[in-house]
């Protein structure tokens, strides 16, 4: 599929679940039965749960009481409870809740290690709506115990088709306290692999009351193949409204009207645009950390834990949130978030954003809001640990580290450098701790460890207690940070306020290289490795501007969403008439396409002929109050050859347009909701309209067509989904029978009776109307929907019509083979 590196990510890559690294070990039983012959064979040991580094440094921290210790640790080393989230966007959503509230709520017990009854699954008592649910039997226990094979179905049923999302309760803290609203241009800056994503969009589809929101989700992500799990986690919300970008979050993009440009042949360059720079409204920055707050459910991480991780990550999180900042409209809101416990991944971090911002930005008090999410307030005070070494104050660090540890770790921020007359700092030689006489009569000496271990942590000036701290034993969850800021006004040039500051993060792109390999833990529990390249400073000044050029100019990999699940899919072979070959052209089916300035991504073309789209909307009788020309995309430069069209909103469309004109500075890896797909019949017979509507698509468009539509009873439109493909003659209502066969040749859509009746005059489809898309040929309706999907709609008719035919609705989900995966 062409050359090094840019073969197609694989399903593989984002499916293969982490090592179950929580397997029982032998017990002394087990033990004592061992043969003589077992005693040189080696055995599978668990992941040891504990690391004295670890212990020295949180109790330093104190980021519990001496007196909670003991609880903290006991729950840090237990298995993560499972937890799950409905999607409230889902049109079954009520049906699912209610399935978990009445039916597993009471058919299901569980034990506590003391062989006591405990409540089996619960709903979060912090989550909106009921909508977010714990478990107590570990992932072990749902995937071996039989007595839990049905709700382990359940659950990986639901998962697969988008009713429900696995998800750490914890991660999903940090977009509760965006107040997203539908007009709100949203920005998830490292959001793969996309579960709080997932919520951001149902938050803006939340109040939209079945129509399209009028704002609209970023979602970015350095790597690509995290690009392809957030594409693949987001398809399953069938929005229009996302957008999913590939860039270093800390150089996204400023996407700005450039006016000395001649405009873009795509669009209308007569009129101004709707917008002439992409800020957001809201922005969501989970950055990149060192992950222990997740050692519950990866606890892998007690073998490598050190706190140099997190001192590594410091200046990338400064940068990173700096830049969120800086694309913050004035009155907007920013969550700062981490699922670390490290107060140099967190308060550090907050801090110095108050520094450098000044009065621009307030850190909000949050403490009223969500009243049961149990939290704690953010430190004030904290060390630095660091090749051995406490160091309370930045006057401690050794010279020849100060590239490495800067003054923004500290809670005062200060960096003690030789500006007046009265500074006592002095150094030698040799070797220098950086300490020389101090206010408090210490000299330095010759043991640094000494000289450091008697000072006390200074005390940070800010409110940083507005922060919250999760800990794992105060609700059974993992641990998370969150901080939430709210902008007042433009940001200040912060070169001028710290110059200091931003030499010290230049500079710390001279550490050694085992340092500058930044390390994040997905919500899988695997290594995310961020190639440790010098960033550069953003300074505010370029607000209003284009940020650094993007260096990653290498052909990436095709992360179109619709191409996941397709491998074999035939490509055209066609040279673009826009790209000239060269060394760098992927030979063979696949093409290395261009878009715009980035190498190797599809490009995003409007799609305008007025005759394929005119021969559409009259085959599907698609209403004019429909917003359609003008919102339809495609990913391929070949007219003649389009195989798919997608649909975007009309906040999608400003931004696509926008960057068109701007010199396409968002490098865009999927957009839109895929809305048509080329079809033709098997036998060979041609349609009025080549295109067929898309099974993500349907939902969106169903209310706005009147042609090639037609109305089931409950035991046709099941039959359809078990059988598959039904001729017109075994059609139980002879009502649709002869409506059926009444159609044009080609796709149609079937939807499920609400009232019994078939006839299109007396029943009008909505939001929470059941449809499939089929086919409609010579002799026969065949289903095309998803083997799964079929499967899921078959389960919740049988719910509905609990009783009414469920002895020949297939069992569900019988060892496919399948894994739910959970995401952070």
């Amino acid at each position: 599929m062409g050359g090094k590196g840019r073969s197609r990510t694989q399903r593989k890559h984002f499916r293969q679940g982490r090592e179950n690294v929580w397997k029982r070990p032998k017990t002394s039983d087990e033990s004592a039965n061992a043969t003589p012959g077992d005693a040189n064979k080696t055995h599978w040991e668990p992941f040891a749960t504990q690391n004295p580094a670890f212990d020295e440094y949180y109790k330093e921290q104190e980021i519990v009481s001496t007196e909670e210790w003991d609880s903290f640790i006991e729950y840090i080393r237990k298995p993560l409870p499972a937890a799950f989230r409905i999607n409230s966007s889902s049109q079954f959503y009520v049906d699912i809740r209610t399935q978990l509230e009445n039916d597993f709520s009471k058919s299901l017990q569980a034990e506590d290690t003391n062989g006591c009854e405990v409540e089996a699954i619960k709903p979060l008592p912090w989550y909106p709506d009921n909508l977010a649910w714990q478990s107590n039997f570990s992932r072990n226990q749902l995937r071996k115990n039989q007595t839990l094979e049905k709700f382990h179905e359940f659950l990986k049923l639901e998962n697969e088709v988008g009713n429900i999302t696995r998800q750490e309760a914890v991660s999903m803290v940090p977009p509760l306290f965006l107040d997203v609203r539908p007009d709100h241009f949203v920005l998830d800056m490292c959001a793969a692999p996309g579960s709080k994503t997932f919520q951001l969009l149902e938050m803006i589809y939340k109040l939209s009351e079945g129509n399209l929101p009028s704002g609209m989700v970023i979602a970015n992500d350095l790597d690509v193949q995290r690009c392809n799990l957030l594409i693949h986690q987001t398809k399953r919300m069938c929005t229009a409204n996302l957008i999913v970008t590939n860039h270093e979050a800390q150089n996204f993009p400023s996407c700005h009207l450039d006016r000395n440009r001649s405009g873009d042949s795509q669009i209308e360059t007569t009129n101004e645009p709707d917008i002439s720079q992409l800020l957001f409204d809201r922005v969501l920055c989970d950055v990149p950390c060192s992950g222990d707050g997740t050692l519950r459910k990866a606890p892998d991480i007690w073998r490598t834990w050190n706190a140099g991780n997190g001192n590594g990550l410091h200046c990338l999180q400064i940068q990173i949130a700096m830049r969120g900042l800086a694309l913050l409209k004035v009155g907007g809101r920013m969550v700062y978030s981490t699922c670390s416990m490290n107060p140099v991944e967190n308060e550090a971090v907050v801090a110095e954003i108050l520094r450098r911002c000044g009065g621009t930005i307030e850190l909000m008090d949050v403490s009223t809001l969500l009243p049961q999410l149990v939290r704690r307030p953010g430190l004030k005070k904290w060390k630095i640990r660091d090749k051995g070494l406490w160091l309370a104050s930045y006057k401690d660090v050794p010279n020849y580290r100060r590239s490495v540890i800067t003054s923004s770790m500290f809670p005062s921020g200060k960096s003690y450098e030789e500006t007046s007359e009265n500074s006592h700092i002095k150094s030698t030689e040799e070797f220098s701790n950086g300490n020389g006489d101090t206010e408090d009569g210490l000299q330095s000496t010759d043991d640094p460890v000494a000289s450091t271990k008697s000072l006390e942590a200074e005390v940070s000036d800010l409110p940083l207690d507005r922060c919250m701290r999760i800990v794992p034993h105060d609700q059974n969850s993992g641990a998370f940070f969150v901080a939430v800021f709210h902008k007042l006004s433009s940001l200040p040039v912060s070169e001028k306020k710290h110059p200091s500051l931003a030499k010290k993060m230049d500079s710390s792109s001279s550490q050694p290289q085992e340092l500058m390999n930044e390390v994040k833990e997905d919500s899988n529990g695997d290594d995310i490795v961020i190639p440790g390249e010098k960033d550069d400073q953003i300074s505010e000044a370029n607000l209003h501007a284009d940020t650094l050029e993007n260096v990653m100019d290498e052909a990436s990999l095709d992360v179109n969403q619709d191409k996941i699940h397709k491998e074999n899919e035939e490509v055209d072979t066609e040279p673009s008439p826009n790209v000239k070959p060269g060394p760098e052209m992927v030979t063979g089916k696949r093409k290395l396409q261009i878009q715009g300035r980035w190498r190797g991504v599809d490009p995003v073309i409007f799609y305008k002929d007025d005759a394929v789209v005119g021969r559409i909307m009259e085959f599907y009788g698609i209403k004019e109050a429909f917003p359609f020309k003008g919102h339809l995309i495609t990913r391929n430069d070949d007219m003649n050859h389009v195989k798919r069209i997608y649909y975007i909103s009309d906040s999608v469309k400003k931004v696509l347009e926008l960057n068109l004109l701007g010199g396409q500075q968002l490098k865009i890896a999927s957009v839109g909701l895929k809305m048509f797909e080329r079809q033709t019949s098997k036998d060979g017979i041609s349609s009025n309209c080549i295109f067929r509507i898309s099974s993500e698509g349907l939902p969106l468009i169903l209310p706005h067509i009147t042609k090639q539509i037609i109305y089931a009873s409950a035991v046709d439109f099941k039959h359809l989904l078990q059988y598959k493909s039904i001729k017109f003659p075994d059609f139980v209502d002879p009502e649709f029978r002869e409506k059926a066969s009444n159609l044009m040749l080609g796709c149609c859509v079937v939807v499920l009776s609400k009232e019994g009746s078939v006839s299109s005059d007396s029943v009008q489809t909505d939001t929470t109307s059941i449809a499939i898309g089929c086919w409609k040929g010579r002799s026969n309706v065949s289903v095309m929907v998803t083997a799964i999907d079929c499967q899921q709609l078959l389960q919740r008719l049988s719910v509905l019509h609990s009783g009414e035919g469920d002895s020949s609705i297939p069992e569900a989900g019988k060892d496919d083979g399948s894994e739910i995966k959970e995401v952070n």
